[in-house]
């Protein structure tokens, strides 16, 4: 596939989530039906915020792990990079996923890296 059309995929740069207009929830990974409202509930596509603050991490063969809530309620796990504390606020980041072979395809995504507080 050309490069281009790659970057026009939208759920390869993008992180979206499902909003129920119903009960005004948000859901990552997308869903097809609100687990709260079930079937009452109407679900639209919703980019995330580029904020969040980390509720738990662990550490997996040297990467930071963590549970990111963003602003508007949604939470899902992703890959830290940087000092990682709970409650502290991250954002997103593109960063390199890794590569096949020396002189292969490069992979890239959505990372998240910690946000240093202002004095």
């Amino acid at each position: 596939m050309v490069p281009r059309f790659w970057r026009k995929i939208k759920y390869r740069y993008e992180i979206l989530t499902s909003f129920c207009e119903n009960c005004g929830n948000h859901y990552y990974p997308q869903r097809e039906i609100c687990p709260k409202c079930r079937r009452e509930g109407v679900l639209k596509e919703e980019k995330v915020c580029d904020y969040g603050k980390v509720l738990s991490y662990t550490v997996v063969n040297g990467r930071t792990i963590a549970l990111v809530e963003f602003d508007n309620g949604a939470k899902m796990l992703a890959e830290v990079c940087g000092k990682v504390e709970i409650g502290k606020k991250v954002r997103k980041a593109f960063r390199k996923y890794g590569e096949d072979g020396d002189f292969g395809i490069i992979y890239y995504g959505t990372k998240f890296i910690p946000i240093e507080e202002q004095n």
